[in-house]
Parts: C-alpha cells; structure tokens; sequence
C-alpha cells in the first residue's frame, strides 16, 4: 500500500492522508485513499477527496479514479 501511496502522490501532486478502506480482488487489490485537495482555515472546511485505487498483485497502481469531495468536518449519514 505504500508503494501505491507513492504512486498516487507522484500523479496528483499531493500526498494521501489516509487508507479508509482495502479490500482483495481477483487480480490484486483495491483501496479508498482519502486525499487532502485543499487547505482552508479552519481545517474543518479544507476540502478531501476519495479516490478508488486498483493494484495489481505486486501492488503497482493500475488505475485510479476520484469517487467523492467532500469537507473535512462533513460526516455521512446513513439511511
């Protein structure tokens, strides 16, 4: 995941903050990386992005795609 990590850094041009999930495929992996996109003051309202990472099975990024922004202070709500 690290690998991945530096991967995703190397394209975005920002580092990711945090792995909020991971999980097995058939061919490798695939993780949600929560990324900071921009810093505000307070810190509540910089804005985050979700991005969904597919790794192979050395853990080399294959593919990578932006599936939500939100605000750092927002939480989901269930239904």
């Amino acid at each position: 995941m690290r690998s991945a990590a530096q991967q995703l850094e190397e394209l975005l041009g920002r580092a990711p903050e945090s792995v909020s999930a991971l999980r097995p495929t058939e061919d490798g992996w695939q993780a949600d990386v929560e990324v900071l996109e921009l810093e505000r003051v307070p810190s509540t309202t910089s804005v985050m992005a979700s991005y969904r990472v597919t790794l192979d099975g050395d853990g080399e990024l294959m593919a990578y795609e932006r599936t939500r922004r939100y605000t750092r202070g927002q939480v989901d709500r269930k239904a």
